[in-house]
């Protein structure tokens, strides 16, 4: 995907910020709502979806904890530039948790919920909650699941009936794989190849 060069691999670099700053204002041109350009709005939205989940507070906590200070300082200064636009981005994919298609309205909500991190943003996370519970009843694709079941919990909420029996092992080994790469000390930070 073109867009890979701005976050390749679950980097953000300093031209990141900008690119989802246009990305999120295109979002609601009546063009990119049309029925011919619907998977491109989708690929949009899991960019922008991509790119905040590798800005999470989780990311952070882990840059901090695993990088030297140099590479550190590099690597969360371009993760707090886009974490402090996360408002402005989330204004452009708000709007389409209503779309009338249903992959673009769920690729929106996966979209949303990392940026909800931000502390202006958490009061939109109850309507978010009831978009996921309609995500989790309507929905087959596992990736969308998981992040919306992940967000569940993380904000409090039971999840128990939303969640099948093959999912919960396949979250369980996943969550087990997540631990054992966050617990290595070692630093992994270099400068990109460019």
């Amino acid at each position: 995907m073109a867009l890979g060069a701005v976050t390749h691999q679950n980097t953000i670099y300093e031209a990141t910020v900008p690119v989802a700053l246009y990305v999120a204002a295109v979002l609601g041109h009546p063009v990119a709502g049309m029925a011919a350009h619907r998977p491109t709005l989708v690929v949009l939205l899991e960019w922008l979806s991509d790119t905040a989940y590798d800005a999470d507070d989780a990311c952070v906590a882990i840059a901090e904890r695993c990088c030297d200070e140099g590479c550190r300082d590099e690597c969360c200064r371009q993760m707090r530039e886009f974490r402090d636009v996360r408002p402005a981005v989330f204004s452009g994919v708000h709007p389409l948790l209503g779309h009338d298609d249903a992959d673009v309205r769920d690729a929106a909500l996966v979209a949303a919920i990392p940026l909800a991190e931000h502390p202006v943003l958490t009061l939109y996370r109850t309507e978010l909650v009831d978009h996921a519970r309609r995500l989790l009843a309507t929905s087959t694709h596992r990736r969308r699941r998981y992040r919306v079941l992940d967000a569940m919990k993380a904000w409090g909420h039971d999840t128990g009936s939303l969640d099948n029996a093959d999912e919960a092992e396949a979250r369980g080994l996943r969550a087990r794989r997540m631990a054992e790469r966050h617990s290595w000390t070692g630093g992994y930070c270099e400068d990109p190849p460019f």
